[in-house]
């Protein structure tokens, strides 16, 4: 199953549409294979788990950085009003020198607390905010303030086939300035960074608040090679599936997808949630034109959910349809055993019974052992009947995989 990203005619509107492709393939038992081992490498996932850094009973607001957190860097950002400014900066006063401007701050790293406070004392900052932006397992959410908004969003990074990140983005909302937090060193936003230096489309013309779309529709959008991606390996184990893989593994993988589709459903959801209600509300710092393009936005997330949705619902029916597999193959083991052991039983009777130790020399005490065909008789008659056991077996159905 493939998933198709629609671009329209205007360049900053994305209109998303999805053509669910069945591809239909025909490997040989060897691709086949060699399919199924990438599948088996264990793949490297950042779990969202719920992570505190403060202890109970601590002050509130208080910022905290972790002890493995990245080295601190700021980048500005700021155009508009014959201004265009794209570097990095060391001090948060150089941020001054282009007022009047759209000011994007990007912050890569959570180590520095100095910065942090810094950066909050600027631009005024609620400290609890501040405290979410370091404790970066936040669930996704959209808290007003005075004069600002506070989004907190979660991406990802797709770094190889079966290798993904999930990372908190924080995002402040200004009158005329936007503030982002990363977790990681590396520049997951700089495709916005590139329209707004090219002055490409209508993010360069625009405020704030479209900055602050723009980068929440990238968070969104981010996400949709790695469904892809899942696609692709349920595609996969269908094909196992389809080729009566009996294998253990097999099972191990199609819960491995399902873990992570159900971790991404943990992303996507909230953030869902926080744009319907950043849409709802009409946050007067989000202009009505921005709330069009939100609606967008919010298009991708639900449209990202009912995938995830069907994609859940499928590794359940593989899960489901691998177990019956191997139930039933179970089941045929079980029956040959039982017609073997059902057709010995009476031939064991008949061993036992002229095995028993009597005199036969007493006229009373199984004269036929004495007879000149009795071992061909006995042998003659275990054989016709075990035949006619498995006459009446295959009458009945019972050695047929039907």
């Amino acid at each position: 199953m493939k998933l198709t990203r629609i671009k329209s005619a205007p360049k900053e509107q994305w209109l998303t549409g999805f053509k669910e492709t069945r591809r239909i393939r025909k490997r040989k038992p060897a691709t086949m294979v060699k399919a199924m081992s990438k599948l088996q490498r264990r793949r490297k996932r950042k779990r969202v788990r719920f992570q505190r850094t403060s202890s109970p009973g601590s002050t509130p607001g208080v910022i905290s950085p972790k002890r493995d957190a990245n080295p601190t860097k700021m980048h500005l950002t700021a155009y508009g009003g014959g201004v265009l400014i794209n570097r990095a900066i060391d001090s948060v006063a150089e941020i001054k020198k282009c007022e009047g401007a759209v000011r994007w701050l990007d912050v890569r790293g959570l180590a520095s607390a100095g910065t942090l406070k810094a950066i909050a004392q600027a631009f005024g900052l609620h400290p609890l905010a501040m405290e979410d932006v370091v404790n970066t397992h936040q669930r996704p959410k959209i808290e007003s303030y005075d004069d600002h908004l506070f989004i907190v969003a979660r991406g990802v990074e797709h770094q190889s086939s079966d290798h993904y990140e999930l990372e908190q983005l924080s995002v402040f909302l200004g009158t005329d300035f936007v503030l982002t937090f990363q977790e990681r060193e590396g520049d997951s936003l700089k495709a916005i960074r590139k329209r707004i230096q090219s002055r490409r489309g209508q993010i360069a013309n625009c405020g704030a608040d479209y900055l602050a779309y723009a980068l929440l529709d990238l968070t969104i959008d981010q996400y949709f090679p790695v469904v892809e991606r899942i696609a692709e390996r349920i595609d996969d184990l269908e094909e196992a599936v389809d080729q009566h893989d009996s294998g253990l593994e097999l099972l191990g993988n199609i819960h491995s997808t399902k873990t992570d589709l159900l971790s991404l459903r943990r992303a996507i959801r909230p953030q869902r949630d926080a744009l319907h209600e950043l849409i709802r509300t009409k946050h007067p710092l989000i202009t009505d034109k921005t709330h069009v393009y939100l609606r967008d936005c919010l298009d991708h997330a639900s449209q990202l959910l009912d995938f995830i949705e069907i994609y859940r619902e499928t590794c359940t029916g593989l899960r489901d349809y691998q177990m019956m597999t191997l139930s039933n193959r179970m089941n045929e083991i079980m029956k040959v055993l039982t017609v073997i052991s059902t057709i010995f039983i009476p031939l064991s009777f008949v061993t036992g019974l002229y095995g028993m130790n009597f005199d036969t020399s007493l006229p009373g005490n199984m004269p036929e052992l004495n007879q000149p065909y009795g071992y061909i008789g006995a042998v003659c008659a275990m054989v016709v009947m075990a035949s006619a056991m498995l006459v009446y077996f295959w009458r009945k159905g019972w050695l047929s995989q039907r």
